[in-house]
């Protein structure tokens, strides 16, 4: 079973910055479907990012322009820079990786049988 760990969640100022990261021993995330979801409490997860092994980068309309997903280049590491963070990104964040080298969005890592999860990491924003 595929350990993903993510890290760098925290508490922020309302305008702050974070960098979440997400990694697997001994693990690279080639030939996959990558994302980043969210869950607040009291709400449903929402995907926030997802990026394919082609490249392409989804957003949700709510981040565009805030928040990047990326990978390093040895493809070991998955990070989401979020930038002018606000009291609504308050949530669990977590990220998925499935081997998928086709066509990739959250909604589509959360269906594909080999998915895999992180135990997550809490950001909090304070106005």
């Amino acid at each position: 079973q595929l350990q993903l760990v993510e890290s760098g969640g925290g508490s922020v100022q309302a305008g702050g910055s974070l960098r979440l990261s997400c990694a697997a021993p001994g693990y690279t995330f080639v030939s996959s479907c990558v994302g980043w979801f969210r869950q607040a409490p009291g709400r449903e997860r929402e995907g926030v990012a997802s990026l394919s092994d082609s490249g392409v980068i989804q957003y949700i309309d709510r981040v565009k322009g805030r928040f990047a997903i990326y990978e390093n280049s040895a493809k070991t590491t998955l990070y989401l820079q979020m930038n002018d963070l606000k009291p609504e990104d308050t949530a669990m964040y977590y990220c998925a990786t499935a081997r998928w080298g086709g066509d990739c969005s959250t909604k589509a890592l959360t269906s594909m049988p080999n998915n895999n999860w992180g135990p997550g990491t809490q950001v909090t924003v304070s106005s």
